[in-house]
């Protein structure tokens, strides 16, 4: 069968043209099954993950929608409200309206809370064709009567469940209350958990529902590693790690706030270029970290989960898991960071006595054990057993120990793909690991 293009989608030629100029050609499955449907006004459920194309899925058929029918802006208004649940996500979103609709003539804003809201007001003033928010901030300018919402005619939820996840959910529905009753909706959730559900339920006239799951899964393009370690002594081996210059391109993922800061920090004083990024800092703050790890400057970004998502930073060779997440899916959701666009990469999760009920629902989310690299108890010039060393340099599970770490030889935390397939004598599985600590 003939692989499809935008334009046999219905895509209309200026789309199309902005399409080209970013080699952009063919489309991803959610974009073949999603854009006819919206072009045709249907309300649509569209269950992907990130990566797979869904932001163009839902903003193409919108511009087209728009352009071809344009009326007057709404005071303080938008045609079209895109809700996103990060001030990162709604960026790229923005983004990707600026992008696709360069040779059109509309209007968009993105709204989002951390800055000074006067620009947004004035932005929002004379009404936009597309308005992107995070739900916190739109509220709030709703509750200011700095927002109208009564005549938008299009709502996209995008990353529903993320939206839930952080405590969202009640500001939407507020959101969606003030909407007019008729209008598209179109809701996107990478999970389906029953609030979402429920939320589909409410707000969607039956949709046409979209279910991609890539081909392969997220999880399997990624050599996942963990190493048992006293939580006292996380930093130190965090610094050891970071000695093998094959980590070049590093994010270390943190539970809390003080804690990416700490390690942030710590970093910096031993040499690291590395930079934190939360919901603390200032918009200004993020994007200013951001754009240091883009270009290389910091080679490391310590972030809690908000940066799991929405920010797709290409090259990234490592993920770190500093702290275990509480909850499993946030897992897959880091670990995605890496092995983008078709590559592969190497996840580290580091694994402490309190942190095993974690580890256990990880593998249980994930079906698949993590391969154990031998961590030293002694942490002295020998902090993990080198990954690509031939198996008799690893210490035996019951036996005596082999040699240590030679001082000076660099200690090779593998490329992608490295390590994979039978665990060799030192990187036995971690279940039953866990039961020998």
């Amino acid at each position: 069968m003939t692989t499809k293009t935008f334009a046999d989608l219905g895509v209309a030629e200026p789309l199309c043209r902005a399409l080209e100029a970013q080699n952009y050609t063919t489309p991803t499955p959610i974009q073949a099954q999603s854009i006819p449907a919206l072009l045709q006004g249907r309300d649509l459920l569209g269950l992907a993950q990130t990566g797979t194309g869904k932001t163009a899925a839902f903003v193409l058929p919108i511009l087209q929608r728009l352009a071809a029918n344009q009326t007057k802006r709404p005071a303080k208004g938008a045609h079209v409200v895109i809700l996103a649940p990060t001030r990162e996500l709604a960026v790229q979103i923005g983004q990707s309206v600026e992008t696709y609709g360069q040779n059109l003539k509309l209007r968009h804003t993105v709204i989002f809370g951390g800055v000074n809201q006067f620009r947004q007001v004035k932005a929002l003033a004379g009404g936009v064709d597309i308005l992107v928010a995070t739900p916190g901030r739109l509220l709030d300018l709703m509750n200011q009567r700095h927002a109208d919402l009564r005549q938008a005619s299009v709502l996209v939820l995008d990353e529903a469940d993320r939206m839930l996840d952080m405590g969202f959910i009640h500001d939407v529905k507020k959101i969606v209350a003030v909407l007019p009753k008729t209008r598209q909706s179109l809701l996107f959730s990478a999970t389906m958990p029953s609030n979402i559900e429920h939320l589909a339920a409410e707000i969607l006239n039956e949709p046409v529902r979209v279910e991609v799951r890539p081909e392969v899964i997220t999880v399997d393009k990624v050599d996942q590693r963990v190493l048992h370690v006293d939580g006292k002594r996380k930093r130190e081996l965090l610094a050891k790690l970071l000695d093998d210059s094959e980590l070049s391109r590093v994010i270390v993922f943190t539970r809390t706030k003080h804690c990416a800061n700490r390690v942030s920090e710590q970093l910096e004083k031993t040499g690291i270029a590395a930079e934190a990024i939360h919901g603390n800092k200032s918009q200004g703050a993020r994007q200013r970290a951001l754009e240091q790890f883009r270009n290389g400057k910091a080679r490391v970004l310590v972030a809690t989960d908000i940066a799991a998502r929405g920010i797709d930073v290409t090259g990234i060779t490592h993920v770190i898991n500093y702290e275990l997440p509480n909850e499993p899916e946030s897992y897959v959701h880091r670990i995605g960071r890496t092995a983008r666009a078709g590559k592969s990469g190497i996840a580290i999760s580091f694994c402490d006595s309190s942190e095993r009920s974690h580890l256990r629902s990880i593998e249980k989310l994930t079906k698949r054990p993590l391969t154990v690299v031998a961590t030293t108890e002694w942490l002295g010039d020998q902090v993990a057993v080198p990954m690509n060393e031939p198996s008799d340099n690893r210490p035996a599970r019951n036996g005596p120990r082999g040699p240590r770490h030679q001082p000076g030889k660099p200690r090779h935390f593998g490329k992608p793909g490295a390590g994979r397939g039978r665990p060799q004598s030192g990187q036995k599985q971690s279940r039953r690991h866990a039961a020998a600590q």
